[in-house]
């Protein structure tokens, strides 16, 4: 089941990023939305629980998302799968628990603009979410 949200925020004149989560940690997800909707961005969050529905996602003709965040470790597929299928031109940002060099080397030379490690913290979590968003999605301060 695909999951879209639609945050609104302060800002109704600007266009909508549109940003595709693949996380398969509810209570991951559940953080990143609630960070997007405190920030001043407005951002579509379309949300992928595992490696095929994210693909299936991806297929889709008039979905073109501004930035891809990425967990590594998915059900059914991998991230490393979903990274070589993701549009060239769409920044993905690897957003993972993992602290191995290798996964952050491979995933980077397969075309991640960033590897983040996931903070402990809520609000540091936050923080480095909307980071990301505003870095990688063309959002301008």
């Amino acid at each position: 089941m695909r999951v879209s949200i639609f945050t609104r925020v302060r800002r109704p004149l600007m266009n909508a990023s549109e940003v595709l989560l693949v996380e398969d940690s509810a209570g991951d997800a559940l953080l990143i939305r609630q960070a997007l909707a405190e920030s001043p961005m407005l951002v579509h969050l379309h949300i992928a629980r595992d490696g095929e529905q994210a693909l299936q996602i991806l297929r889709e003709r008039d979905f073109k998302p501004d930035l891809i965040i990425l967990d590594l470790s998915l059900p059914k597929l991998s991230g490393y799968t979903v990274l070589e299928f993701c549009p060239e031109k769409t920044p993905v940002v690897v957003f993972t628990a993992s602290q191995s060099e290798n996964d952050e080397s491979r995933a980077l030379s397969l075309g991640a603009r960033e590897f983040v490690h996931k903070p402990m913290g809520v609000q540091d979590y936050k923080t480095t979410v909307c980071r990301i968003v505003r870095d990688h999605a063309g959002f301008m301060p």
